[in-house]
Protein backbone atom coordinates (compact mmCIF):
# COMPACT_ATOMS: atom_id res chain seq x y z
CA UNK A 1 0.00 0.00 0.00
CA UNK A 2 3.01 2.16 0.87
CA UNK A 3 4.25 2.34 -2.76
CA UNK A 4 1.06 2.73 -3.82
CA UNK A 5 0.52 6.04 -2.09
CA UNK A 6 4.10 7.19 -3.13
CA UNK A 7 2.70 6.62 -7.08
CA UNK A 8 -0.32 8.11 -6.30
CA UNK A 9 1.92 11.41 -4.46
CA UNK A 10 3.96 11.44 -7.67
CA UNK A 11 1.22 11.18 -9.65
CA UNK A 12 -0.43 13.55 -7.61
CA UNK A 13 2.28 15.74 -7.49
CA UNK A 14 3.38 15.75 -10.84
CA UNK A 15 0.70 17.10 -12.73
CA UNK A 16 0.75 19.90 -10.44
CA UNK A 17 4.70 20.70 -10.65
CA UNK A 18 5.92 20.06 -14.00
CA UNK A 19 3.42 20.91 -16.52
CA UNK A 20 3.12 24.96 -15.31
CA UNK A 21 6.56 25.45 -17.28
CA UNK A 22 6.07 23.09 -20.12
CA UNK A 23 2.24 25.08 -20.81
CA UNK A 24 4.30 28.42 -20.20
CA UNK A 25 7.11 27.11 -22.52
CA UNK A 26 5.44 27.64 -25.87
CA UNK A 27 4.40 31.40 -25.46
CA UNK A 28 8.14 31.94 -24.09
CA UNK A 29 9.57 30.92 -26.60
CA UNK A 30 6.87 32.67 -28.94
CA UNK A 31 8.71 34.88 -31.57
CA UNK A 32 7.24 37.95 -30.21
CA UNK A 33 10.25 40.47 -30.69
CA UNK A 34 10.78 38.77 -34.16
CA UNK A 35 7.97 40.61 -35.89
CA UNK A 36 9.66 43.57 -34.49
CA UNK A 37 13.38 43.60 -35.40
CA UNK A 38 12.56 42.31 -39.02
CA UNK A 39 11.03 45.96 -40.31
CA UNK A 40 13.97 47.66 -37.80
CA UNK A 41 16.66 45.97 -39.50
CA UNK A 42 15.18 46.01 -43.27
CA UNK A 43 15.08 49.70 -43.60
CA UNK A 44 18.77 50.19 -42.92
CA UNK A 45 19.37 47.23 -45.83
CA UNK A 46 16.91 49.09 -48.19
CA UNK A 47 18.80 52.21 -47.63
CA UNK A 48 22.13 50.64 -48.30
CA UNK A 49 20.05 48.73 -51.43
CA UNK A 50 19.05 52.33 -52.69
CA UNK A 51 22.98 53.74 -52.63
CA UNK A 52 23.84 51.04 -54.31
CA UNK A 53 21.24 51.29 -57.64
CA UNK A 54 22.18 55.31 -57.54
CA UNK A 55 26.14 54.86 -57.45
CA UNK A 56 25.51 51.87 -59.72
CA UNK A 57 23.12 53.82 -62.11
CA UNK A 58 25.96 56.42 -62.82
CA UNK A 59 28.00 54.44 -63.40
CA UNK A 60 25.81 52.84 -66.06
CA UNK A 61 24.82 55.62 -67.48
CA UNK A 62 28.74 56.72 -67.78
CA UNK A 63 29.66 53.14 -69.12
CA UNK A 64 26.56 53.22 -71.71
CA UNK A 65 28.32 56.31 -72.93
CA UNK A 66 31.36 54.88 -73.06
CA UNK A 67 30.33 51.98 -75.27
CA UNK A 68 28.30 55.18 -77.92
CA UNK A 69 25.19 54.84 -76.86
CA UNK A 70 22.05 57.16 -74.61
CA UNK A 71 20.39 56.53 -71.76
CA UNK A 72 17.42 56.09 -73.64
CA UNK A 73 18.51 53.04 -74.75
CA UNK A 74 17.81 51.57 -71.26
CA UNK A 75 14.69 53.06 -70.71
CA UNK A 76 12.56 53.10 -73.67
CA UNK A 77 11.63 49.86 -75.85
CA UNK A 78 11.91 49.77 -79.56
CA UNK A 79 9.18 50.46 -80.67
CA UNK A 80 8.77 53.39 -77.51
CA UNK A 81 11.94 54.69 -79.50
CA UNK A 82 10.65 54.97 -82.64
CA UNK A 83 7.44 56.56 -81.96
CA UNK A 84 9.37 59.51 -79.68
CA UNK A 85 11.96 59.66 -82.51
CA UNK A 86 9.14 60.12 -85.12
CA UNK A 87 7.59 63.38 -82.50
CA UNK A 88 10.93 64.70 -82.86
CA UNK A 89 11.13 64.88 -86.22
CA UNK A 90 7.78 66.20 -86.45
CA UNK A 91 8.13 69.00 -84.00
CA UNK A 92 11.38 69.80 -86.46
CA UNK A 93 9.75 70.34 -89.34
CA UNK A 94 6.98 72.35 -87.67
CA UNK A 95 9.51 74.59 -86.14
CA UNK A 96 11.61 75.20 -89.22
CA UNK A 97 8.44 76.28 -91.08
CA UNK A 98 6.93 78.64 -88.02
CA UNK A 99 10.12 80.16 -87.26
CA UNK A 100 11.48 80.78 -90.86
CA UNK A 101 8.22 82.52 -91.25
CA UNK A 102 8.98 84.91 -88.08
CA UNK A 103 12.50 84.82 -89.42
CA UNK A 104 11.32 86.85 -92.35
CA UNK A 105 8.72 89.12 -90.61
CA UNK A 106 11.25 90.10 -87.79
CA UNK A 107 14.16 90.82 -90.12
CA UNK A 108 11.39 93.33 -92.15
CA UNK A 109 10.56 94.91 -88.83
CA UNK A 110 14.01 95.49 -87.81
CA UNK A 111 14.96 96.91 -91.50
CA UNK A 112 11.64 99.20 -91.14
CA UNK A 113 11.66 100.22 -86.83
CA UNK A 114 15.30 100.00 -86.95
CA UNK A 115 14.80 97.32 -83.62
CA UNK A 116 17.91 95.58 -82.15
CA UNK A 117 15.64 93.62 -80.52
CA UNK A 118 13.53 92.25 -83.88
CA UNK A 119 16.71 91.97 -85.23
CA UNK A 120 17.77 89.39 -82.87
CA UNK A 121 15.11 87.65 -82.69
CA UNK A 122 15.28 87.49 -86.04
CA UNK A 123 18.73 85.93 -86.21
CA UNK A 124 17.78 83.74 -83.26
CA UNK A 125 14.86 82.56 -85.32
CA UNK A 126 17.33 81.41 -88.51
CA UNK A 127 19.54 79.71 -85.38
CA UNK A 128 16.55 78.03 -84.47
CA UNK A 129 15.78 77.04 -88.52
CA UNK A 130 19.56 75.70 -88.27
CA UNK A 131 19.24 73.82 -84.75
CA UNK A 132 15.92 72.46 -86.10
CA UNK A 133 17.72 70.88 -89.18
CA UNK A 134 20.46 69.61 -87.40
CA UNK A 135 17.70 67.98 -84.87
CA UNK A 136 16.79 66.59 -88.45
CA UNK A 137 19.84 64.88 -89.46
CA UNK A 138 20.12 63.83 -85.99
CA UNK A 139 16.99 61.45 -85.90
CA UNK A 140 17.19 60.85 -89.86
CA UNK A 141 18.68 57.51 -89.11
CA UNK A 142 16.12 55.10 -87.26
CA UNK A 143 18.81 53.26 -86.05
CA UNK A 144 20.89 56.03 -84.21
CA UNK A 145 17.82 57.06 -81.65
CA UNK A 146 20.53 55.67 -79.24
CA UNK A 147 23.41 56.72 -80.71
CA UNK A 148 25.82 58.82 -78.35
CA UNK A 149 28.48 59.40 -80.83
CA UNK A 150 25.75 61.24 -83.72
CA UNK A 151 23.86 63.49 -80.38
CA UNK A 152 27.54 64.82 -79.40
CA UNK A 153 28.28 65.91 -83.05
CA UNK A 154 24.84 67.08 -83.54
CA UNK A 155 25.79 69.45 -80.30
CA UNK A 156 29.21 70.50 -81.10
CA UNK A 157 27.82 71.61 -84.69
CA UNK A 158 24.96 73.78 -82.32
CA UNK A 159 27.53 75.18 -79.87
CA UNK A 160 29.45 76.60 -83.11
CA UNK A 161 26.05 78.34 -84.64
CA UNK A 162 25.22 79.11 -81.41
CA UNK A 163 28.56 81.40 -80.91
CA UNK A 164 28.58 83.29 -84.48
CA UNK A 165 25.06 83.86 -84.27
CA UNK A 166 25.28 85.59 -80.65
CA UNK A 167 28.66 87.50 -81.86
CA UNK A 168 26.15 89.49 -84.50
CA UNK A 169 23.55 89.98 -82.44
CA UNK A 170 25.82 91.76 -79.94
CA UNK A 171 27.59 93.66 -82.28
CA UNK A 172 23.88 94.76 -84.23
CA UNK A 173 22.86 95.68 -80.37
CA UNK A 174 26.10 97.65 -79.59
CA UNK A 175 26.08 99.49 -83.06
CA UNK A 176 22.06 100.61 -82.51
CA UNK A 177 23.16 101.52 -78.81
CA UNK A 178 26.12 103.13 -79.66
CA UNK A 179 24.06 105.84 -82.66
CA UNK A 180 20.83 105.73 -80.39
CA UNK A 181 18.70 104.10 -82.32
CA UNK A 182 14.81 104.76 -81.23
CA UNK A 183 12.12 101.99 -81.50
CA UNK A 184 8.47 102.49 -83.06
CA UNK A 185 5.65 100.80 -82.24
CA UNK A 186 2.61 99.47 -84.65
CA UNK A 187 0.29 96.96 -85.21
CA UNK A 188 2.91 94.85 -87.38
CA UNK A 189 5.31 94.83 -84.93
CA UNK A 190 2.73 94.09 -82.29
CA UNK A 191 1.59 90.76 -84.17
CA UNK A 192 4.95 89.65 -84.76
CA UNK A 193 6.22 89.72 -81.25
CA UNK A 194 3.24 88.29 -79.96
CA UNK A 195 3.07 85.41 -82.52
CA UNK A 196 6.43 84.86 -82.03
CA UNK A 197 5.96 84.89 -78.22
CA UNK A 198 3.40 82.19 -78.39
CA UNK A 199 4.74 80.30 -80.77
CA UNK A 200 8.04 79.64 -79.53
CA UNK A 201 7.25 79.30 -76.10
CA UNK A 202 4.92 76.28 -77.24
CA UNK A 203 7.79 74.86 -79.09
CA UNK A 204 10.47 75.18 -76.13
CA UNK A 205 7.85 73.49 -74.15
CA UNK A 206 7.73 70.51 -76.57
CA UNK A 207 11.36 70.38 -77.37
CA UNK A 208 11.99 70.41 -73.75
CA UNK A 209 9.99 67.36 -72.94
CA UNK A 210 10.97 65.06 -76.23
CA UNK A 211 14.75 65.93 -74.97
CA UNK A 212 13.52 64.41 -71.68
CA UNK A 213 12.57 61.26 -72.84
CA UNK A 214 15.33 60.87 -75.38
CA UNK A 215 17.90 61.68 -72.88
CA UNK A 216 18.70 64.25 -76.11
CA UNK A 217 20.94 66.91 -75.02
CA UNK A 218 20.55 68.31 -78.89
CA UNK A 219 16.61 68.67 -78.53
CA UNK A 220 17.18 70.37 -74.95
CA UNK A 221 19.79 72.93 -77.12
CA UNK A 222 17.02 73.48 -79.60
CA UNK A 223 14.35 74.14 -77.21
CA UNK A 224 16.05 76.31 -75.42
CA UNK A 225 16.97 78.05 -78.57
CA UNK A 226 12.71 78.03 -78.91
CA UNK A 227 12.64 79.94 -75.41
CA UNK A 228 15.28 82.51 -75.93
CA UNK A 229 13.28 83.13 -79.13
CA UNK A 230 9.83 83.35 -77.03
CA UNK A 231 11.79 85.63 -74.45
CA UNK A 232 13.15 87.72 -77.33
CA UNK A 233 9.49 88.01 -79.19
CA UNK A 234 7.95 89.60 -75.63
CA UNK A 235 11.04 91.72 -75.09
CA UNK A 236 10.80 93.40 -78.22
CA UNK A 237 6.68 94.28 -77.57
CA UNK A 238 8.35 95.20 -73.70
CA UNK A 239 11.02 97.38 -75.17
CA UNK A 240 8.23 99.47 -77.20
CA UNK A 241 5.61 99.82 -74.95
CA UNK A 242 8.12 101.24 -72.35
CA UNK A 243 9.47 103.85 -75.16
CA UNK A 244 5.97 104.99 -76.13
CA UNK A 245 5.59 104.98 -72.19
CA UNK A 246 8.71 106.69 -71.62
CA UNK A 247 11.09 107.87 -74.45
CA UNK A 248 14.08 108.03 -71.79
CA UNK A 249 14.67 104.54 -71.76
CA UNK A 250 15.45 104.18 -75.42
CA UNK A 251 18.54 102.09 -74.41
CA UNK A 252 16.20 99.16 -73.03
CA UNK A 253 15.64 97.24 -76.71
CA UNK A 254 19.68 97.17 -77.52
CA UNK A 255 20.03 96.30 -74.00
CA UNK A 256 17.88 93.27 -74.27
CA UNK A 257 19.79 92.49 -77.06
CA UNK A 258 22.94 92.55 -75.53
CA UNK A 259 21.72 90.50 -72.85
CA UNK A 260 20.39 88.01 -74.84
CA UNK A 261 23.63 87.57 -77.44
CA UNK A 262 25.69 87.09 -74.21
CA UNK A 263 23.07 84.17 -72.94
CA UNK A 264 23.75 82.48 -75.98
CA UNK A 265 27.14 82.92 -76.21
CA UNK A 266 27.28 81.45 -72.89
CA UNK A 267 25.35 78.64 -74.13
CA UNK A 268 27.04 77.78 -76.86
CA UNK A 269 30.98 77.72 -74.83
CA UNK A 270 29.36 75.57 -72.09
CA UNK A 271 28.02 72.86 -74.87
CA UNK A 272 31.75 72.57 -76.27
CA UNK A 273 33.22 72.27 -73.56
CA UNK A 274 30.59 69.31 -72.79
CA UNK A 275 30.50 67.80 -75.86
CA UNK A 276 34.06 68.16 -78.04
CA UNK A 277 35.83 65.35 -75.23
CA UNK A 278 32.61 63.24 -75.43
CA UNK A 279 32.59 63.10 -79.74
CA UNK A 280 36.52 62.33 -79.26
CA UNK A 281 35.31 59.15 -76.53
CA UNK A 282 32.45 58.17 -78.93
CA UNK A 283 34.16 58.03 -82.30
CA UNK A 284 34.86 54.43 -82.51
CA UNK A 285 31.76 53.31 -81.56
CA UNK A 286 29.44 54.64 -84.85
CA UNK A 287 27.64 51.08 -84.71
CA UNK A 288 24.26 52.54 -85.48
CA UNK A 289 25.29 54.44 -87.96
Amino acid sequence: MEPAAGIQRRSSQGPTVPPPPRGHAPPAAAPGPAPLSSPVREPPQLEEERQVRISESGQFSDGLEDRGLLESSTRLKPHEAQNYRKKALWVSWFSIIVTLALAVAAFTVSVMRYSASAFGFAFDAILDVLSSAIVLWRYSNAAAVHSAHREYIACVILGVIFLLSSICIVVKAIHDLSTRLLPEVDDFLFSVSILSGILCSILAVLKFMLGKVLTSRALITDGFNSLVGGVMGFSILLSAEVFKHDSAVWYLDGSIGVLIGLTIFAYGVKLLIDMVPRVRQTRHYEMFE
